[in-house]
């Protein structure tokens, strides 16, 4: 395998990028794709995304865009490779960056009739490439815990002498390990430069301004603030329900402030849930979950002065935007994959010191206690601080 650029690669006209399937690692991507445009400035680069994410990376209406791409081009869910493949052969592209692991991705841009395709080095896939990257040598997998290793680790079962490995803290992991550095490594493979920028999205004041319009904020005075209690990957990643109650309620009383409530088709009866315990304890909010398209939520995540999520697409968003945020995290890891640049101010990501955090399963095995341990107090700190 060859970790360096041929010299066919050098100069190329006109770039694919084979973007990621899912919103926060769809953010994530920015920082390469930035630098991506600095090595080929003169460079026609164009996006395969999925469709639904196809407004992320619009052009902005008042001259201000995402710089790193000129085209973006979608696919529809369901749409097979040989589809997407006729689509993108009359473009005539000279190379494409594939930024998705899977083998699916490079038949796509085989099928394109691409004759540089770089990607990264996986089973079953190498065979489509012409330049198959090694993984960079400081990458960090997302490993998994088995229900035995958590119990182990927490001391909820006996733990054997050959175990005893497995219990106390989590090692400290460099900021390196971030997954933007994923992203970043393989377009420094063409010569572009490594270093992490932090996401980066854009929106219209034209957009901003409608989205205050058509959701009833246009003549507010009140700070806006933004509340997302779902997670799409599982109940794992989710701080308790009655905790966002209790903290937006108490937040409300001290910034007298109007709450947005943020989330998919999929958060409606967790949203109905969070809407009326607000409600009910005569404090307001807008319930917008499942009411949005994607450009409306990046407009709505721009208006607020600070975000309380899970970690979830959102919050990437909202980060990229430059909106503060504020995140509970138990079974994730904020190292791996938080919001912005790591160890940014802004971003108040709160860690609970158990250790079976971060075990990566949708659904915790034990008592929870990785989230339970994140108090309301701690939360309401972290955004009255962020305000």
């Amino acid at each position: 395998m060859n970790d360096h650029p041929q010299s066919s690669t050098h100069n190329p006209r006109r770039i694919l990028v084979r973007g990621t399937n899912w919103l926060g690692d769809a953010v994530m991507t920015t920082p390469a794709l930035a630098r991506l445009r600095e090595k080929f400035p003169d460079a026609h680069i164009a996006l395969l995304t999925p469709e639904k994410l196809r407004d992320l990376w619009l052009p902005v209406e008042d001259g201000l865009h995402q710089p790193a791409v000129n085209e973006t081009i979608t696919f529809a869910a369901g749409e097979g490779v040989l589809s997407i493949g006729k689509k993108l052969r009359s473009k005539k592209f000279d190379m494409a960056v594939v930024l998705p692991n899977s083998p699916r991705s490079a038949i796509e841009i085989l099928l394109a009739g691409i004759p540089q395709r770089i990607g990264y080095a996986r089973p079953w896939r190498n065979i489509f490439l012409t330049q198959a990257v090694a993984p960079r040598a400081d990458a960090v997998k997302m490993r998994k815990l088995s229900v035995a290793e958590i119990k182990r680790r927490t001391g909820v079962a006996p733990v054997s002498i050959e175990k005893k490995s497995e219990t106390g803290k989590m090692p400290v992991l460099p900021s390196t390990a971030h997954q933007m550095h994923e992203y970043l490594h393989l377009v420094a493979t063409l010569g572009a430069n490594p270093e992490p920028l932090p996401p980066q999205l854009f929106v219209a004041s034209q957009g901003i301004e409608a989205v205050r319009k058509n959701f009833g904020l246009a003549n507010s005075r009140k700070p806006i603030l933004g509340l997302n209690p779902g997670a799409e990957y599982g109940p794992a990643k989710r701080w308790p329900a009655e905790r966002f109650i209790a903290a937006a309620c108490e937040i409300q009383r001290r910034t007298d402030c109007t709450w947005i409530l943020f989330g998919g088709r999929s958060d409606a009866q967790l949203a109905a849930q969070i809407e009326g315990g607000i409600q009910d304890g005569k404090h307001e909010i807008l319930n917008l979950a499942g009411k949005t398209s994607l450009r409306e939520l990046m407009a709505l995540l721009k208006l607020c002065r600070v975000l309380l999520t899970n970690d979830t697409g959102p919050m990437h968003i909202a980060a990229a935007l430059g909106t503060p945020v504020v995140v509970p995290y138990g079974s994730t890891s904020p190292e791996l994959t938080g919001p912005g640049m790591p160890g940014d101010p802004r971003y108040r990501l709160l860690k609970s010191a158990v250790p079976c955090s971060p075990c990566f399963l949708r659904e915790c095995p034990i008592d929870f206690r990785c989230m339970n341990s994140i108090t309301v107090e701690r939360v309401l700190e972290a955004v009255l601080s962020a305000i």
